[in-house]
C-alpha cells in the first residue's frame, strides 16, 4: 500500500513538472507583463548588393565606417518627404518649412523612453485580475480596447466631412 501511494505521489509529481514545462502557446509579444517588445527600430533591411561600371570610383574602406550597402532610414525618410539627405550642418534650407512645421508643438529629444515608462505604468495599471496574472492569460486587447481607433466609424467622419480618402476601400452602395 505504500508502495502505491509513493508511485502514485511521484507520477503526479512528474506530471506537474511536465506540465509546467509545457508552453501555452500565447504570443510572447502581447504578454503585457514581461516589459519586453519589439524595437521596432532594431531590424532594418540591407540595400541590395550592386556592381560599379567602374570599379576605381569604389571609396576605400575605412575601419568602422558606413558600408553602401548599409540602411540609412534617417536618409531614406529624407527622400520620402521630398528633401535631400546629407546636406551639411543640419537642416537643408529647402526642408526648414517641414521642418518647422513637424516641430511646431516641440521637439522632445527622450520621447522612446518617455513613452516606454508610460506604457509600462500604464500596463501595471492594466494587468489583469489575479486569476489572468496566475494562469498567464493575455490581456493585452482588453488594455488597449479603450485607445483603439474604429477604422470603419473614422473612415465614415472623415467621408462625412468631405475629405477624399483614395487609400481607402471605395464606398460601399448602401453608402451612397
Amino acid at each position: 500500500m505504500q508502495a502505491a501511494r509513493g508511485k502514485a505521489l511521484i507520477a503526479v509529481a512528474t506530471l506537474l513538472v511536465l506540465a509546467g514545462c509545457a508552453g501555452n502557446g500565447t504570443p510572447q509579444l502581447m504578454n503585457l507583463r514581461t516589459g519586453e517588445g519589439p524595437d521596432e527600430f532594431g531590424v532594418l533591411p540591407a540595400k541590395p548588393l550592386t556592381m560599379p561600371q567602374d570599379l576605381s570610383t569604389l571609396p576605400e574602406p575605412t575601419l568602422g565606417g558606413a558600408n553602401l550597402t548599409d540602411a540609412q532610414p534617417l536618409d531614406d525618410a529624407i527622400v520620402a518627404l521630398g528633401g535631400k539627405p546629407g546636406s551639411a550642418g543640419g537642416i537643408p534650407a529647402g526642408d526648414s518649412a517641414l521642418y518647422n512645421h513637424a516641430a511646431r508643438f516641440g521637439v522632445e529629444g527622450n520621447i522612446r523612453s518617455t513613452l516606454a515608462s508610460e506604457d509600462l505604468e500604464w500596463r501595471r495599471d492594466n494587468n489583469g485580475r489575479i486569476l489572468e496574472r496566475l494562469f498567464n492569460v493575455n490581456v493585452y486587447y482588453k488594455a488597449y480596447r479603450k485607445q483603439r481607433l474604429d477604422q470603419q466609424a473614422e473612415l465614415a467622419r472623415w467621408r462625412a466631412a468631405g475629405v477624399k480618402t483614395p487609400s481607402a476601400p471605395p464606398r460601399k452602395p448602401d453608402e451612397e
